[in-house]
């Protein structure tokens, strides 16, 4: 049998997925079910888009609990580790600038099941945390992205 895959996250993370857990669990499944109960009582459900919609949703929400259930078990929470500023680790934010033009960015590297670019979280798994992954402060870094490699310095970890 294939070993499961571990989810990092962090403790806020997990609660987040927890609190996200019991939502479908308790009201989005409920919800779900009144929705196929008015789909079925329109008839013929072969030609019942209504229905046809409610059962998608249904395994769309089944679907996500299951995979919430599965990260949870196979969660491995992120200690904080306020000893060692200067080398980049999962759980920490890291500051760096685009070279040759400077340009600053700072992301917080955190497991894929919470990374959210939008709010500069990027997951371990990516190409610019795996670059970044291990490296010092003051450190040039060549990360490969879709767009072609950039070459960063790394300012500040925190």
């Amino acid at each position: 049998m294939a070993e499961e895959k571990q989810h990092y996250m962090t403790e806020d993370g997990k609660k987040k997925l927890e609190e996200e857990l019991e939502y479908l669990k308790t009201e989005r499944r409920q919800e779900v079910v009144e929705r196929i109960k008015i789909a079925r009582s329109f008839g013929d459900l072969s030609e019942n888009s209504e229905y046809d919609a409610a059962k998608d949703e249904q395994a769309f929400v089944e679907g996500r609990i299951s995979q919430i259930e599965k990260m949870l078990k196979n969660a491995s929470i992120i200690e904080e580790d306020n000893t060692n500023n200067t080398e980049v680790a999962l759980g920490k934010s890291v500051k760096f600038k685009e070279l040759p033009d400077g340009e600053e960015e700072e992301y917080t590297i955190v497991g894929s099941a919470e990374s959210d670019p939008l709010e500069g979280k990027i997951s371990n798994d990516s190409p610019m945390a795996k670059s970044l992954l291990g490296r010092q402060v003051g450190e040039l870094v060549t990360v490969s992205t879709p767009g072609g490699d950039i070459e960063v310095e790394i300012m500040e970890v925190k």
